[in-house]
């Protein structure tokens, strides 16, 4: 194993990152979000050597367009030993950022005790790229201001249901992940009609 070295901090830039739709980004962590391990399309994307990226905390690539009320979901989720999927906005080493729908899930060791968390994260169209930095940025919004962080979360959290139409967030986000699938068959089913 690498030897662990300090991540970069990084300014975000507004330079979109791609990667490619049969790339897949994963990690794993511990209980308190270090990360322990990170493929090798995790470094390549978000610009750190896996030195960087091993031992750091998972929130080394926390964008601050992400609001702090989905990562208060993603958290509440997975610590109940629940699985969840959700669009997320990355920041990469060099300021850059990229979009990805990550599925985080508990890991259990003996005796189905949660000993860590894991993710895989793939890539996100462009116009739900938009859509989603659209409901982030009413989110933040709400979240914005000098009261405590507990608050803040809380006025995020109402806002983000209050745009959900009473759909659960997983309802939500598959409600574009699956119009995504049918995208994909449509053009694949396209290509093959083609040959």
């Amino acid at each position: 194993m690498p030897a662990i070295m300090r991540p970069r901090t990084s300014t975000p830039t507004g330079v979109e990152r791609e990667f490619g739709r049969e790339q897949i980004i994963v990690s794993k962590t511990d209980l308190q979000g270090r990360i322990t391990y990170a493929n090798d399309v995790f470094c390549d994307v978000s610009g750190y050597r896996e030195g960087e990226l091993v031992g750091a905390p998972h929130n080394v690539i926390r964008h601050p367009d992400m609001p702090m009320a989905v990562f208060q979901l993603l958290w509440d989720t997975v610590q109940a030993g629940e699985e969840l999927f959700a669009y997320v906005v990355n920041l990469a080493s060099d300021g850059g950022h990229y979009w990805v729908l990550a599925h985080v899930t508990p890991s259990f060791g003996p005796g189905g005790r949660i000993v860590g968390y894991h993710s895989n994260r793939r890539w996100v169209p462009p116009q739900v790229r938009r859509q989603m930095a659209a409901l982030y940025a009413d989110v933040r919004r709400a979240e914005a201001g000098d009261a405590p962080k507990k608050a803040r979360i809380a006025a995020g959290t109402a806002a983000l249901h209050a745009r959900l139409d009473g759909r659960t967030y997983d309802e939500f986000v598959w409600s574009f992940a699956g119009a995504d699938a049918d995208a994909a068959r449509a053009d694949a089913g396209r290509a093959e009609a083609g040959r």
